[in-house]
This record gives C-alpha cells, sequence and structure tokens, in this order.
C-alpha cells in the first residue's frame, strides 16, 4: 500500500482539509489547547499553513512540563519543537514508512507533495492500512486454497 492510498482511506476524500498547523510564534499553552481541542498528538508547525518548519507532539510539551514546570507553556513553539521533521511522498510504501517510523521512535510524519503538505500521516494510520492489506492477501490465499 502506498501513501496516498492511506491519504484517501484517512480522508475518503481530499487530505487537505485534515492538515492542523500552528505558527511557529504561538505558545505552548496554545499547542497544547489545539492538540487537545483536535484530538491529535502532534501538530505540523508552519508559518504559511503549507511547508513544515517543525512539528510539536505532546510528547515535547509533557518533557518541558516535566523538566521545567508550568512555566514553560508561555514559551514559543519554535523553542521547543523537533525542527528536523523526517517527510515522505505520495509515492511512498507504508511498510518503508512503518520501519521508517518505527526506527526513528516518532508517530507522525507530513505527506509532501512537490515541496507541499498534501497530508499528515500517524504510525496508526500506518499500522491500519498494513493490517487491512494483510488481511485481504489473506482472504486472497484463503479463497485460492478453498478454490473461490
Amino acid at each position: 500500500m502506498m501513501v496516498h492510498q492511506i491519504l484517501r482511506a484517512k480522508q475518503a476524500g481530499t487530505a487537505r482539509e485534515a492538515i492542523v498547523t500552528i505558527s511557529p510564534d504561538r505558545t505552548l499553552a496554545e499547542a497544547a489547547a489545539v492538540l487537545s481541542e483536535k484530538r491529535i498528538g502532534a501538530v505540523v508547525v508552519s508559518s504559511n499553513g503549507n511547508r513544515p518548519e517543525g512539528i510539536i507532539s505532546e510528547r515535547d510539551i509533557v518533557r518541558e512540563l516535566g523538566r521545567r514546570g508550568p512555566d514553560c507553556m508561555r514559551d514559543a513553539v519554535r523553542d521547543v519543537m523537533t525542527r528536523s521533521v523526517i517527510t515522505c511522498g505520495p509515492e511512498d510504501k507504508a511498510d518503508q514508512i512503518l520501519a521508517h517510523m518505527t526506527d526513528g521512535r516518532f508517530r507522525h510524519m507530513p505527506v509532501l507533495e512537490d515541496g507541499a503538505m498534501i497530508g499528515v500521516i500517524s504510525i496508526g494510520d500506518v499500522v491500519k492500512a498494513r493490517l487491512d492489506e494483510l488481511s485481504m492477501e489473506k482472504e486472497a490465499l484463503e479463497g485460492m486454497i478453498m478454490g473461490y
């Protein structure tokens, strides 16, 4: 399965609607509010909503809270975000993305096409796609064995 198929299944339409971004000069408190409101684990940091400059996750915020206490919530997102964002393209394969996320120990990846974001996939999206793919393969093999 390819990333564009995951986006299509995830959105049942256009993936562009699902992209949630936050400006790098917003506060961690504002980022936490977005994460809570949207019920997501990470938000892409972008000044223009089109190109990722970083990513801020619930883990990043909790790590800062644990280190510095609640005063950190007034800090700008740019001061805490992960700057080196790993991205993928719509033609990348799900199993390769899953391995990359697992090896890199991150759970969210922006999808870029021609340098612009067209979606964001999570490790959960990729695992679900892979499980669906394996289920279809199993059913096809069972059908061949049973003579369907």
